[in-house]
Formats: structure tokens, sequence, C-alpha cells
């Protein structure tokens, strides 16, 4: 299993968790996948309470170690995201000697220089790939150019401090458990269902999620903005709990019944709730009429981050959109309607992921894929089976011989295991001056 990645995707609803095997060709499969249910300790992307996470966490890679067969995760990558995040510029550049090229050298100095770049308050939680100038003049080739100064303008995502302390807390504190890594969750779901010639282009990437929505707005290939609108499904489902409503029913309700453009004809149609003791009936324009003004609230605020960074004529490939928000109906149409650009919704990009087609468009999956697919280090350990005596054996032990048997199956056979023998003393030996009083009497 050594080529085996997991990785975490802390929601503000749910916790999903995914194993993948990592090919020669650098393409992945899905080993294993399992989803458990968040209440209250995730709050708009950020660990909120520290112990319920961790023992959601916790068993969640028990559910996903079950799928192993013996294996057990060591390791694991976790998804960041959250209110507070958003990117800031940062430039490092050098003087080349006259008749010098720039080499892979220089590169990877000014991109040490970066990841040693410390701003105030907020934490650096990734660095998105650079733009080169050389003399001035944009590049996306350095190495090998002949030029006097030499720039690397990096986007850096940064946010709260606090969180990247928390995720360390909560896996830390989960037995045998180690951090592989802290993934930017916007960056990693853009290089997963965006295109080269999407970001070429021109697009912006609407993940909506349970507590916040992020924006993530390419040209010309590179990232021009990375932010977090604190608004989500969730605060709609709150919305609609003003009509007596459990929140379960209401989010129910907004699954089956809602729309974010309401509809004369809903104003005729009632929709049955069912409740302990008596059952209620809505008028489903009261319903969809919470659900529009929401909806228009967080598409206007989208609109408002999106030209305060380019103009939308600009974009190309239009909107792309993502999460499980997004899958309120008419959403598409109404920021169709408000934005004036062609809108769709994501998938991973074909040729990434072997098989699990069902998963590649299913917005409960399509982060936690997104992060695997950035995964480098082997987060699961060798298959460990049991002696004779017990006691565990690891790859420096001896490999299990496959023995053949009827109806085609398989049985694993442990082999024999060498170890030194002590010599026994005599009892007369250890214990000889009690024996020799013996033989005195």
């Amino acid at each position: 299993m050594s080529n085996y990645i997991v990785a975490i995707d802390l929601g503000t609803s749910h916790i999903t968790g995914i194993v993948g095997e990592k090919k020669a060709d650098g393409h992945f499969s899905i080993v294993a996948y399992e989803t458990v249910e968040t209440d209250t300790c995730l709050h708009r992307g950020i660990i909120y309470n520290s112990d319920n996470t961790t023992t959601y966490t916790a068993d969640l890679l028990n559910k996903l170690e079950r799928h192993l067969k013996g294996g057990y995760i060591e390791k694991v990558y976790v998804g960041v995201g959250g209110q507070s995040l958003r990117t800031i510029d940062h430039i490092e550049m050098m003087e080349i000697a006259d008749g010098v090229a720039v080499t892979a050298g220089d590169i990877a100095t000014l991109k040490e220089q970066c990841e040693k770049f410390k701003p105030d308050i907020v934490d650096v939680l990734g660095i998105a790939s650079p733009v080169y100038y050389l003399d001035g003049r944009k590049d996306t080739v350095a190495d090998g150019v002949l030029c006097r100064r030499f720039e690397a303008h990096y986007k850096l995502v940064v946010g709260r401090a606090m969180i990247r302390f928390a995720i360390n807390n909560c896996i830390e504190a989960i037995s045998e458990k180690a951090l592989a890594g802290i993934i930017v969750s916007p960056l990693a779901l853009a290089d997963a269902v965006l295109s080269a010639k999407d970001k070429e282009l021109g697009c912006a990437l609407l993940d909506f999620g349970a507590g916040v929505t992020s924006v993530s707005v390419y040209k010309d290939g590179d990232l021009k903005h990375l932010c977090v609108i604190p608004f989500g499904g969730k605060l709609i489902t709150r919305d609609l709990a003003s009509l007596q409503l459990a929140e379960a029913d209401a989010e129910k309700l907004k699954k089956e019944k809602g729309s974010a453009i309401l509809h004369k004809e809903d104003e005729n149609e009632r929709v049955l709730v069912e409740m302990e003791g008596s059952d209620r009936e809505i008028k489903l324009s009261d319903l969809n009429a919470i659900i529009e003004g929401r909806s228009k609230e967080i598409v206007e605020n989208v609109y408002a981050r999106i030209c305060d960074v380019i103009e939308l004529r600009q974009l190309g490939a239009g909107i792309v959109l993502a999460g499980g928000a997004a899958e309120l109906s008419n959403l598409l149409e109404l920021i169709k309607e408000k934005c004036g650009v062609k809108v769709r919704y994501s998938t991973i990009q074909k040729g990434l992921i072997e098989g699990a087609d069902e998963m590649l468009g299913n917005p409960l999956y399509m982060m936690a894929i997104s992060l695997l697919l950035k995964g480098t280090e082997p987060c699961v350990s060798t298959i460990v089976t049991q002696t004779p005596d017990d006691k565990k054996v690891t790859s420096d032990e001896p490999a299990p011989t496959p023995i053949p048997e009827e109806k085609g199956r398989v049985i694993i056979k442990d082999p024999p295991i060498e170890r030194p023998v002590k010599p026994r003393k005599r009892l007369k030996d250890r214990f000889g001056g009690i024996f020799d009083l013996f033989d005195e009497r």
C-alpha cells in the first residue's frame, strides 16, 4: 500500500474521507470513501469544537480502514477553507549579470524566499503558481532566458493563524495518526475541475458550501483572486426555519421543493410537512419567496466580488458551479440572469481518476477527490497479518505465500518465523544456593 493517499474534506455539514491509489502514470483509482455528518463542530469551514471534530474524524478514519484489508492509516491530508481565506500579492526579485540566463536554481531561490515570508497577523496556507517577469515582460517560462531583472509574482493564500493550529491539534489527538499536509481546498478544486483552456480564457469558480461560498477567478492561465463569502446553503435553511419548521424539515423542503426563483404558479401550490402529532401545509410561494430573497443576496455578493477583479465579459469560459448548495433548483438560472455569462456545473476532469464515474460529478465527493489528487506522500502502512503466536508481522519479515485451494479461492499461509532460542537454565543453576542448603540438610 505504498502508493495509497488519504485525504479529508472538513465541511460544515459533513466530513468526507477518501483513499486512492496513485498509479505509475500519475492517475488515481479510488480505493475507499466514507462520509460522516457533523453537528456544530465546524462553523463556516472552520473548526469550532475541537473535541467533536476529533471524534468525527477518528470515526471516519476507522470506517476507511475497514476497507483496507489489514492496512492502517498513518497520515492524512486535510483540506483547508473557511471564511478568512483570501489572496495577497507578494513579489520576489533578483538581479542577473549581463549575458547570464535565468537558471532553475534562481527560480528555486525565489521560491524559497517566498516561503520564508511571514505576513503580520495572518498565516500563509498556500501559494499559487507564480507569474514571471523578465525585464518587465511577462513570460510563462523563465529558465534559460537572458535578462537583467528577474521577478516572480506570487499569490499567497492566507487565513487566520488558528486554522492550521486547530487542524494540527485535531489530527494529533487521534492515536497513531499524523498530518501529511494542509491543502488549500479552493486551489485544489480549481485544478481538478478547470482545464488549462478554462483558466486561459477566464472563468470564475464558485463553490457553494453549507457554511461559505468560495470565489476563485482565473484569467490568462493565472489565479487573479480568491476570497470567501460568509454565506452558504445552511443560511437559507435557517431562514426557512422562520416558518416554524425544524431545521431538518427545512433542509428537506429546500432540497425537494425549493427554488432560487419564485414563479407565479407557486401561489396555488401547497407542500405537506410531516410533523410529529399533526402534519402541516405550507404555501410553496411562502417557501420560495424566502429562498429567492437569500439566494439573490448571495449572488449579489458573488457578482460584486468578481467585478472587483475583472469585467464579466472577459470570462470567456464563464462561471463554473460546485458544492452541495449549488444543487438548489434554478440557482444556475439566477446566476446566469444576474451575470450575463454562460454558467455550468463542474465535474472532475477526465483522465485524472480511473473508474468511479458516478463520483466525479457528485458534490459530496468532489472536494475530497480534488484534495486526493494533490497528495504526494504515502499515507497507509503495509498489510499486517497475524502469526501463530499472535505477534504482528510487517514488511521486514517474509511475505505470506498464497496457496491455491478448490473453487478458485486463495488462502494465505503464514511462513514460520525463526527466532533465536535462548538456552534454558536448570533450576539448580538459577537457584543453586537454595538447593545446596537442601543437600546439606
